[in-house]
């Protein structure tokens, strides 16, 4: 069974499986979608270790999907690699140096895949958990009372969670790294 989940979105199903087929056989399941809509929801609902999108796609630009992942926590710190066959339309929405993802221009190689892969994963790493952002509300009749001790303890178990979650995050990043590594030598 499948431990990682790599998430190839492209429009083009030759890409989808020409990057498939350059991957490092091992233990991951290659999820694809043919538009950024679709990636989106794909994202959502299977949570994957590694995503990698065209730039330029139907019924949700690569640029629109990226927007929307930096809107959503759970979506920021996944490794991204962003695949296109000119740099420059890249270049001209995301101004460079490219500090949220990596890129690779099209047609590429394995060892240009795999070198995007292991970018794109320190990437992650090296960036600043997203920001949790807690509103109290005031309770009872007293305005000025704040939060109740049970609401601060729920945040602070919410708070727990989302880190015990980017840990395994950071866990799973660096197993797929160290297995990529293994793979090349």
């Amino acid at each position: 069974m499948a431990t990682q989940k790599i998430l190839v979105i492209d429009d083009s199903l030759a890409v989808r499986k020409q990057v498939q087929e350059l991957l490092p056989k091992g233990n991951f399941e290659v999820l694809e979608a043919k538009n950024g809509q679709e990636g989106l929801t794909i994202m959502l609902q299977e949570s994957p270790n590694l995503i990698m999108m065209d730039f330029l796609m139907p019924r949700m630009s690569g640029w629109e999907l990226f927007q929307k992942m930096q809107t959503e926590p759970k979506l920021q710190r996944i490794p991204l690699v962003v695949m296109s066959g000119r740099k420059e339309e890249v270049a001209e929405k995301i101004p460079e140096p490219f500090e949220r993802f990596a890129f690779i221009e099209k047609p590429f190689d394995q060892k240009q895949l795999v070198d995007a892969i292991k970018q794109a994963m320190r990437i992650a790493q090296s960036m600043p958990p997203a920001p949790v952002v807690v509103h109290a509300a005031p309770v009872g009749g007293d305005a000025g009372t704040g939060a109740s001790s049970a609401e601060i303890q729920a945040l602070n178990a919410k708070v727990a969670k989302l880190q015990a979650e980017v840990d395994a995050l950071k866990k799973q990043t660096a197993q797929i790294l160290a297995f990529i590594k293994q793979k090349l030598r």
